[in-house]
């Protein structure tokens, strides 16, 4: 039996909530090289995570910080060129989705649990860069037009 080659993943999530359902995911990605980019400096190391990079947290309210979110996040896939982007959240997650896309990359997001009643404003948003959007709840996967494939939790 041929044993499937290892791929580059791009796990990416902002601290909180975000990451710790983002480290729930760490075993489906074992036997790949992975980089961890997060935004609270330390927390990649925390865990035990290399290679690591941090990038500036942003929202919605944050425009220019998102300019520069976004700026860093596509050197970062560029220089990286991963076969998969895989993100728990939020908006630094969409802006990695995009740059994934830009490089043929597979995109993958994953709304936050505690998004129970609608997906959240940023899960809406992934849904043009991501070539699989999934949510933790099957209400709101099927409501949303997402993917439902169980709960992280």
């Amino acid at each position: 039996m041929t044993q499937r080659p290892r791929r580059r993943v791009l796990a990416v999530a902002s601290a909180g909530g975000h990451w710790m359902q983002l480290m729930m995911l760490r075993p489906a990605w074992a036997r790949h090289e992975v980089t961890w980019i997060t935004t609270l400096e330390g927390l990649a190391e925390q865990a035990g995570l290399a290679p690591a990079r941090l990038v500036p947290d942003c929202n919605r309210d944050t425009p220019l910080r998102a300019l520069g979110c976004g700026a860093l996040l596509l050197w970062h896939v560029l220089r990286l060129r991963p076969h998969a982007v895989v993100t728990t959240g939020a908006l630094p997650g969409v802006l990695a989705l995009a740059a994934g896309r830009l490089v043929g990359a597979r995109t993958i997001w994953i709304d936050s649990v505690a998004n129970a009643q609608e997906m959240s404003a940023s899960g809406r948003l992934a849904a043009r860069v991501a070539t699989h959007r999934l949510s933790q709840w099957p209400e709101v996967a099927r409501a949303e037009g997402a993917e439902y494939a169980g709960s992280v939790l």
